[in-house]
């Protein structure tokens, strides 16, 4: 039976609820990985939440910055939470489900990577080098992940755009952080040592330019289009016949007070 999960930098859970509850109730997805909630765990606005259908929540969340949270239609059978580079920042939680209830949970590990700032230099930026660190561990943990019984499935904001197509101007944006060779190349190499398939490119592979974020600076997002692919959805490549579709939502950048991000849903087979 097939089920679906949204991701979504949503930039303030409380600011942007009503969009939530608009989305939900048009898409209705089984299972939504945000990012960017920006809030403690206990205000978060969980009594809406459950309102619309999402019983099981797990969260991981901070004062005014950060923060992931899952909300799920099906009970969670396992929740953990991973801080990496010895910070405490909100930045994962993963949960243990089995949608189809045929015995092979699957594991879906929603992340929130660090943003690293302007300057595109670890030894001049502090916050570049926090993401260049973030990636490493990731790796690590990655390689070191059992695929054990039923499908992992990683998704989130990770703050880079891969592919030269995955950027309104590969040139241009060669040394703009989200961009740069040292990001894209340690991105590259947690897909590829890990196993994993970019589901998004596999069901809109390149050369067709794609995004999920657009700056708040332009004064016409849509018309300038400068936009960047920063949300991903993968899969380890033995269950990659498992993602049956995949839905990034372009128009959800034009609705009143948006998030910078858009969602993207993805259709599963359990």
């Amino acid at each position: 039976m097939p089920f679906t999960i949204a991701t979504w930098n949503i930039n303030s859970v409380r600011l942007r609820l009503p969009l939530l509850q608009s989305f939900v109730r048009r898409y209705q997805p089984d299972i939504i990985c945000l990012q960017e909630t920006k809030c403690r765990n206990d205000q978060f606005p969980e009594k809406a939440i459950r309102a619309l259908g999402y019983e099981h929540i797990a969260l991981n969340g901070q004062k005014g910055y950060h923060g992931v949270a899952t909300l799920s239609r099906f009970p969670f059978i396992q929740t953990s939470v991973m801080h990496f580079c010895g910070k405490g920042d909100a930045r994962h939680v993963t949960v243990m489900l089995d949608p189809s209830g045929n015995g092979a949970p699957a594991h879906i590990h929603n992340f929130y990577v660090p943003a690293g700032g302007d300057i595109p230099d670890p030894d001049q930026n502090e916050k570049f080098a926090h993401k260049l660190g973030f990636i490493e561990e990731l790796r690590n943990w990655s390689n070191a992940l059992n695929r054990g019984n039923g499908a992992n499935i990683l998704v989130g904001d990770l703050n880079i755009a891969p592919l030269p197509e995955d950027v309104w101007s590969h040139k241009q944006l060669l040394k703009v952080v989200s961009h740069t060779p040292v990001e894209t190349e340690g991105l590259t190499a947690v897909l590829e040592e890990g196993g994993w398939t970019d589901s998004v490119r596999q069901h809109i592979p390149a050369p067709e330019k794609l995004y999920t974020w657009w700056s708040y600076r332009a004064r016409d997002w849509s018309a300038s289009d400068r936009g960047r692919r920063l949300d991903h959805v993968w899969i380890h490549a033995e269950h990659a016949e498992k993602v049956r579709g995949i839905s990034v939502l372009r128009e959800a950048r034009g609705w009143d007070q948006p998030s910078d991000h858009v969602p993207i849903i993805a259709t599963v087979d359990g």
